[in-house]
């Protein structure tokens, strides 16, 4: 007799396939493709040793379908992956959905690190040249923010991640903190980091310094400025275009013709004599020691009120791009603006995608942890699908709804349009 959920294979090989090798993600797949998954389940140490129900490959299509059926439960969601296969006359009828429980524990033995590795290696920028709002001259506009992510109350990740307990930041839920880089043409995430809800954004942004490019633009709010991070994103080779607090001290080493200046900044333990000396040779255009100070440009602007008056809040931001030949201050102003791109992606995951007011599924830190990276790895591949599809009818990605492209990723999956014949 042939085992649960296998199908005999034609011609004379007796071998069987089972039902669950045929678990796909629809559309999807192409994003994911199987063996790419399999070279991160041997990475990590997670291929079986045994044939199980639920092979390790399936549970990684798995975790990112229960990302995109936030409203199912565990059984419901693999009705979903394997109903249509299930329909086909060719399948041994007595294949039945496993429980809840079989289920939970194959994510268990699963694990977070494969998800986390499949994310790092697939999770690349996704626009082409041609790709509209996602490019300054030959720059990819990237940005740098963070968020908040609920999830259950439980004692595990109460202890592992901690709940905020200040004013008006006060929760009732545990929360991780993840901080993301994002590219602003494609709302594609192609890095993270994540940590309990009291780290700092800048110590979690330092993980994503090795997602950086040389042919990057790099954007980030006044909450990510330091010395230290600033040149740790440099050394990546990357351009900067960061937001800074007032209280900065931006001296004025040389005002450029489109209104922007060339200022120094100095690491914070540089003071007093050897800070006016620094500030002396930057007016001799004599290089410095990286570590010590660094030239940078400011574009200072204001956002008008709701009036139309040019009277509003005042924007100050600090540059890597130092002549207005590269970039017009206007231009920079207009390329920080597209930072709030990623405020747009970040709502994409934490609302439109398990919809509002939600706590994240798993009840144990590593399973919070697979199920975040499960999140972040399906957005990408709902963004990198309509990135390409945008760029094939010649219309800026933003344009396109992600909730409705959503919603026809989740009838491929149910349609398991891509199994093989």
């Amino acid at each position: 007799m042939a085992r649960v959920g296998q199908i005999k294979a034609s011609g004379n090989d007796s071998s069987a396939v089972r039902l669950t090798d045929r678990i796909s993600l629809g559309v999807l797949a192409e994003v994911f493709p199987r063996d790419v998954i399999e070279d991160v389940l041997t990475e990590t140490g997670r291929r079986e040793q045994r044939s199980r129900l639920l092979p390790a490959h399936v549970m990684v299509r798995f975790c990112q379908a229960m990302c995109l059926f936030f409203d199912d439960d565990y059984e419901e969601v693999m009705r979903k992956l394997a109903g249509a296969l299930k329909s086909m006359s060719s399948w041994r009828d007595n294949w039945a959905v496993p429980s809840t429980s079989a289920i939970t524990q194959a994510r268990q033995r699963l694990g977070a690190d494969p998800v986390r590795v499949l994310f790092e290696k697939t999770a690349v920028p996704v626009a082409r040249r041609g790709t509209k709002g996602a490019w300054l001259g030959s720059r990819r506009l990237m940005a740098v923010d963070g968020f908040m992510l609920d999830v259950p109350d439980t004692g595990e990740n109460a202890d592992e991640f901690g709940r905020m307990s200040n004013g008006k930041k006060a929760t009732a839920l545990p929360q991780v903190l993840a901080v993301v880089l994002g590219e602003c043409g494609s709302h594609a995430i192609t890095g993270a980091a994540l940590g309990p809800c009291n780290s700092h954004e800048r110590t979690l942004a330092q993980q994503l310094a090795s997602r950086v490019g040389p042919d990057m633009l790099v954007a980030a709010d006044r909450n990510f400025y330091s010395f230290d991070l600033w040149q740790e994103f440099r050394q990546t080779g990357a351009d900067l275009l960061w937001r800074v607090n007032a209280n900065l001290e931006l001296p004025v080493v040389r005002w450029l013709p489109d209104g922007s200046y060339l200022s120094l900044i100095c690491h914070p333990e540089i003071r007093g004599r050897r800070r006016s000396e620094l500030l002396h040779n930057a007016h001799q255009s004599a290089p410095a020691d990286p570590a010590e100070a660094q030239v940078v440009r400011v574009v200072e602007y204001d956002i008008p009120d709701r009036e139309g008056c040019g009277d509003g809040e005042l924007i100050c931001v600090i540059t890597s791009v130092l002549g207005p030949a590269e970039a017009t201050a206007e231009e920079l102003a207009v390329a920080y603006h597209e930072r709030w791109e990623c405020e747009n992606l970040i709502d994409e995951v934490k609302t439109h995608q398990r919809g509002p007011a939600r706590v994240l599924r798993s009840k144990s830190p590593g399973m919070v942890r697979q199920e975040i990276w499960a999140r972040l790895l399906t957005h990408y591949g709902i963004r990198r699908l309509m990135c390409h599809a945008a760029d094939e009818i010649g219309e800026d990605p933003d344009r396109l709804s992600f909730m409705r492209s959503l919603r026809v990723i989740r009838r491929h999956v149910t349609a398991q349009a891509d199994f093989s014949p």
